[in-house]
């Protein structure tokens, strides 16, 4: 979160391609070296673990301006779309993987030794055969932009930019839901089946099972891929009837997101089964709005800009959203607890209970894509206003 706004700045001014390579080994390297920390230098770990961000944010900030700048209109939507597949493919694997490497090798070690030979291999990749596009070359129709702004004055503008405000918030609002999740769900749901089979419960520091982690991580994978593909599909039809699609799609499925998760907590006592159809068909309304967010960006941000505001769309995000939110949830349980006498049915409820802020956060950022869609018009002619009223390199050829 701290290092993206930096990797923002560099995106904007130098090599892309390099620093998002080196970010990626930088990532890899830290995650593998790791997993060998022993548990008296338990300090060193946590700041190895902490250094991931680093990575984890060049790779984050840079991406999709290099898109952005490869393609342009329904394209680009749809290219957008299948970067951010990465996101819940790799997320779910992570649940998946994770969990199969610790089982198999009888050690937890081994869940930090798989996603390091991956990255390397990423960024070499990268380094071989992805191109580094000139700036705003899909946009000018093969030109590029001269002219960069001091680092304020992008600052300031992005301020004034009530389209890409909104739709950063309504991001931070979509963080807060998937970190909350993806801490406590598999924990919910192990209680949860705790209270249908009334046994004693489990250390609340451990899941009950790799199940729980398994199952959820296999659901995220498969709505994070439908819920971008379906999001790519519906803006492009929506798009022939409204300009204003792109933040309309976004308003109308996290509102329908919300409906889902509340389920969640409604059947989740009766009904494991149950609660995993709410999740899936909840998440895969949540995770339709990511490559359309990226998109609207491209639209109302110029093209020597977007690192710096997808840098910091990031780092609002993760600061409002899951960098507080699992612990805040936790917090709302714990207080919960406290107040009435333990036993394995309100330790059940209580998480439940904690939890079903995340839908009316889900609410508040269906509410910010809607404001988004008030301004998105205005917003994306003022950037190409501006963009057209950039020096561009001569044409001029000398013999």
């Amino acid at each position: 979160m701290v290092a993206a706004p930096i990797f923002g700045y560099l995106g904007d001014r130098f090599n892309r391609k390099a620093i998002l390579s080196c970010g990626i080994f930088f990532w890899s390297t830290v995650t593998l070296l790791s997993s060998f920390i022993g548990k008296e230098y338990y300090w060193l770990f946590m700041l190895s673990r902490g250094l991931v961000g680093i990575g984890e944010s060049s790779y984050s900030s840079i991406s999709p301006t290099i898109i952005g700048d490869l393609f342009t209109n329904n394209k680009r939507t749809m290219m957008l779309s299948f970067f951010y597949l990465a996101i819940p493919l790799g997320s779910g694997l992570g649940y998946i993987l994770g969990t199969s490497a610790k089982v198999a090798a009888g050690d937890w070690h081994w869940a930090l030794r798989v996603s390091p030979v991956l990255g390397m291999t990423a960024a070499t990749l990268i380094m071989l055969f992805v191109p580094e596009p000139r700036r705003g070359s899909a946009d000018q129709m093969g030109g590029r932009v001269k002219t960069r702004t001091p680092w304020l004055c992008d600052m300031k503008a992005l301020a004034k930019n009530r389209s890409y405000v909104f739709s950063s918030l309504a991001t931070a609002a979509v963080s807060f839901a998937t970190g909350a999740f993806a801490m406590w769900i598999p924990i919910y749901l192990a209680r949860a089946e705790v209270v249908q089979k009334t046994a004693e419960p489990c250390d609340t520091k451990e899941i009950c099972n790799s199940t729980g982690s398994f199952v959820f991580g296999a659901i995220t994978c498969v709505t994070g891929l439908l819920g971008v593909l379906i999001g790519a599909a519906t803006t492009r039809m929506c798009r022939k009837k409204t300009e204003r699609a792109d933040p309309l799609v976004c308003a109308v499925s996290m509102l329908g997101s919300a409906i889902f998760i509340c389920l969640i907590f409604v059947v989740a006592k009766k009904s494991i089964t149950g609660a995993y159809v709410c999740i899936f068909i909840g998440e895969t309304l949540l995770f339709l709005n990511w490559a359309i967010t990226a998109d609207i960006l491209m639209f109302v941000v110029i093209p020597t800009r977007r690192a710096t505001a997808v840098a910091f769309q990031s780092f609002t995000s993760h600061l409002l959203g899951d960098a507080g939110s699992p612990y805040l949830i936790g917090l709302i349980s714990d207080s919960l607890r406290e107040s009435y006498a333990t036993s394995p049915l309100w330790r059940f409820l209580s998480l439940g209970y904690a939890l079903m802020l995340c839908p009316f956060i889900i609410v508040l950022g269906g509410i910010f894509f809607l404001a988004t869609a008030l301004f998105f018009l205005d917003d994306r002619e003022k950037a190409q206003n501006q963009l057209s009223q950039l020096p561009q390199p001569s044409t001029a050829v000398k013999v």
